[in-house]
């Protein structure tokens, strides 16, 4: 399957909402019962590009949106604005192509560009596959915590992983540019 990578836009947003609906519904990646409206995945999307966080689409030849990754703050607290969260979510059919791998590794990139230095993973329902993704994308495991969510009948573990991104800790980040001009307070 061929496909495309680019920003994601406002337009995307219905198809975004669809994608996760089916997530919500059907996996363990999210640990939301209700999918949320697309008005409050708008709100979602305005926050995290508001805060020029990396939000990325994959299409297919014709537009149709696959999948979609971002990155966004692990917390709001001022010492973790070097570390962010990524996010991946793919369409059924989008599953097990390459596109997830794809996301993940553009979203380092552009993170690594902007200046982050670590990015974690966290992981619902300990997915093997997507534990898999971030293992080949150098995540290390750094935490399995038991039992953090139950949904479709059954506990579920979380898993954390984290991975460097540019400098990682080996030197002081720039407090004046971003992302350290995020979440000052």
């Amino acid at each position: 399957m061929s496909f495309l990578l680019r920003d994601a836009s406002n337009a995307d947003i219905p198809a975004i909402a669809d994608i996760y609906r089916e997530s919500v519904l059907n996996g363990v990646a999210s640990y939301e019962i209700v999918p949320p409206s697309e008005a409050e995945m708008a709100l979602r999307f305005s926050a995290i590009v508001g805060q020029q966080y990396p939000y990325i689409a994959a299409t297919d030849a014709d537009g149709t949106l696959l999948g979609y990754a971002y990155a966004s703050a692990f917390r709001t607290r001022p010492a973790y604005r070097w570390l962010v969260e990524d996010s991946i979510y793919l369409a059924p059919q989008a599953r097990g192509r390459g596109i997830g791998k794809a996301l993940l590794a553009e979203l380092i990139i552009r993170c690594t560009t902007l200046g982050f230095r670590q990015m974690a993973a966290v992981i619902g329902g300990a997915s093997p596959a997507s534990i898999a993704l971030h293992r080949t994308a150098g995540f290390e495991e750094v935490g399995l915590m038991k039992g953090t969510g139950y949904k479709h009948g059954r506990w579920l573990d979380t898993m954390f992983m984290q991975r460097a991104l540019g400098e990682g800790m080996s030197t002081d980040p720039d407090r004046s540019t971003y992302p350290g001009t995020l979440f000052n307070g």
